[in-house]
């Protein structure tokens, strides 16, 4: 698999799949993952609360559509809040993994992931990063391509440098 770092907003992503960052309610919130559902509309909350109405826990994966985004399927990860006391590294890989495992299910060959918990969830940066770069290296899947999205250039020169 081939891992590349984009700068630029996950949302304009030209790829099968995007990875949102989500919550356990799966009804939307802040950071990147308001960013997608404010950029693909209605029709992913929608989706969520059809596909998941009890939520997801934290660490899993699954899809909805992308509703109005450039890629055909949003994968939901929730991450560790490790500003609530969420410090359990493996729920972290854990999103990566399982992201990777729907998007062999949905037949994805193009993935774009955030930083997962790396925002308002608090997640250390430097193991934010190393974290996704562990499970993409090591993953046995069929997505050729995974690209770890920064939104700022600062956050961007750091994932270049760990690739």
């Amino acid at each position: 698999m081939k891992i590349t770092a984009v700068h630029g907003d996950i949302t304009r992503q030209q790829v099968d799949a995007i990875v949102n960052a989500a919550n356990n309610a799966m009804r939307g919130g802040g950071g990147v993952d308001g960013a997608i559902h404010a950029g693909g509309g209605p029709a992913i909350l929608a989706d969520c609360v059809r596909r998941f109405p009890d939520g997801l826990a934290t660490g899993d994966a699954g899809w909805t559509t992308a509703g109005e985004l450039p890629a055909r399927w949003v994968i939901h990860v929730v991450g560790p809040n490790r500003r609530a006391g969420q410090t359990d590294r493996g729920l972290l890989l854990s999103c990566y993994s399982r992201a990777l495992e729907v998007a062999d299910e949905l037949g994805a060959s193009t993935v774009a992931f955030p930083l997962v918990s790396a925002g308002v969830y608090g997640w250390p940066k430097d193991d934010a990063i190393a974290a996704p770069l562990e499970v993409l290296r090591s993953a046995s899947t069929e997505v050729e391509e995974a690209r770890l999205v920064a939104y700022d250039a600062a956050t961007y020169d750091l994932i270049r440098g760990a690739l």
